[in-house]
């Protein structure tokens, strides 16, 4: 899998895909959605998608596809190297997200949390093949969250598909199986070929399996925060794990202004209730920026 995008430019998120088999474009097709890398604090999440024509499926569950946790690494590399090789009529894409996207959304000033980012991920990889042509009939996807709910969402979103969101729909339909491998493949080259925007000496890759709870992984996070910049970009800072760490290790960090705004918010809101004049505050954008007029040019 050709991930040099991603190699180029690792702090935001990149598509990949397959070309599309003309069949697809002709046959009505079915669509496998799934996700690799979701609970890790280390490293991008992939979503992925598998798609065939109907009428070739059972060419797809000859392959053997199976949930990609069930496999070793070789098995799935084995198993994404016959799906290219099936490119006639095997198409897929995926979407890698970057740690760096990820902690920025969730910790925005407008909270974006991981089952929002994972819906609207898996939504436009669907919305992406139809508009590539594909003529997708089916859509199965490994559900995030309650699956009636993401169901009924899809379904009112490609109301000319027919959607079945189930949990641990990677082990029940061999297209979403497909979908798993391509994910867990792209994530395991991403993880393994990360290139390190910061310029770090004597860099230990022995993550760990990358999961919060490994031992070794938090024992990476503690060796690699700084203590006045954090986390390289490789960290998912929004975990519990890494914020945990961070208040352990790295120096505090003091607003000097904190204090004095909010009691000074707090005897503006009063002076709303007092007789006299009321003082006019400033929009909140020039607040929370530390702007004020200019008196002096």
């Amino acid at each position: 899998m050709d991930l040099s995008e991603l190699e180029r430019d690792n702090t935001g998120r990149c598509r990949l895909n397959s070309p599309v088999p003309s069949v697809c474009c002709k046959e009505p097709c079915v669509l496998g959605v799934d996700e690799a890398g979701r609970g890790p604090v280390l490293g991008p999440m992939v979503y992925a998608i598998c798609y065939c024509p109907l009428s070739r499926l059972a060419d797809l569950e000859a392959l053997k596809v199976a949930d990609s946790k069930t496999l070793s690494e070789s098995e799935r590399d084995r198993l994404f190297a016959k799906m290219e090789e099936d490119g006639d009529f095997v198409g897929w894409a995926l979407d890698v997200l970057s740690p760096n996207l990820i902690s920025t959304s969730m910790l925005g000033r407008v909270k974006y949390n991981l089952n929002s980012l994972s819906h609207d991920t898996a939504t436009g990889l669907v919305q992406y093949a139809l508009d590539q042509g594909v003529k997708v009939a089916q859509v199965f996807v490994d559900t995030v969250g309650p699956p009636e709910t993401y169901q009924e969402r899809l379904q009112q979103r490609f109301p000319g598909v027919e959607v079945t969101v189930k949990a641990k729909a990677d082990a029940l339909y061999p297209v979403v199986s497909a979908a798993s491998i391509c994910a867990k493949v792209a994530r395991d080259q991403a993880v393994k070929n990360w290139k390190f925007v910061e310029k770090l000496q004597d860099l230990d890759t022995d993550y760990g399996s990358g999961y919060p709870s490994d031992p070794k992984t938090k024992a990476w996070l503690r060796e690699h925060v700084d203590p006045v910049f954090g986390f390289p970009q490789f960290v998912r800072f929004s975990w519990r794990t890494a914020q945990s760490i961070l208040e352990k290790e790295a120096e505090d960090v003091t607003w000097e202004d904190s204090q004095t705004g909010d009691q000074e918010g707090l005897k503006r809101i009063k002076s709303y209730f007092s007789k006299g004049p009321r003082a006019r505050l400033p929009h909140r954008y020039f607040q929370e920026r530390g702007l004020e007029s200019a008196t002096i040019l």
